[in-house]
């Protein structure tokens, strides 16, 4: 019981003394402004942007000329080129036709 009397002067008599203390003043801290030109000009500038970017046109012009380059194999087994100029390209076959028949 002792201890915890003499404990208790002890921190007491510490409050005392710390009372007359004074805390010191600490600044206020300034709230930084956000500026609003710089969003305002950003989207402005997207703005901007899209209404300047013009979609791509479709080009509907076809080719005047064709040309088909088509390999053929004989009964002795050579392979000749033929070589076919058009206006419209009639037929077309996938290139990998082949390996569906060959492998």
């Amino acid at each position: 019981m002792e201890n915890n009397e003499q404990l208790e002067q002890f921190f007491d008599q510490m409050k005392k003394q710390d009372g007359h203390l004074k805390s010191p003043a600490f600044p206020l801290l300034k709230k930084r402004r956000v500026n609003l030109w710089i969003p305002i000009g950003i989207a402005a500038s997207v703005i901007l942007a899209f209404m300047l970017i013009k979609e791509p046109k479709a080009i509907h012009d076809r080719p005047g000329e064709v040309v088909i380059i088509t390999l053929h194999t004989d009964e002795n087994g050579d392979q000749h080129f033929t070589i076919e100029q058009t206006t419209h390209l009639d037929t077309w076959e996938s290139p990998t036709t082949s390996l569906l028949t060959q492998y």
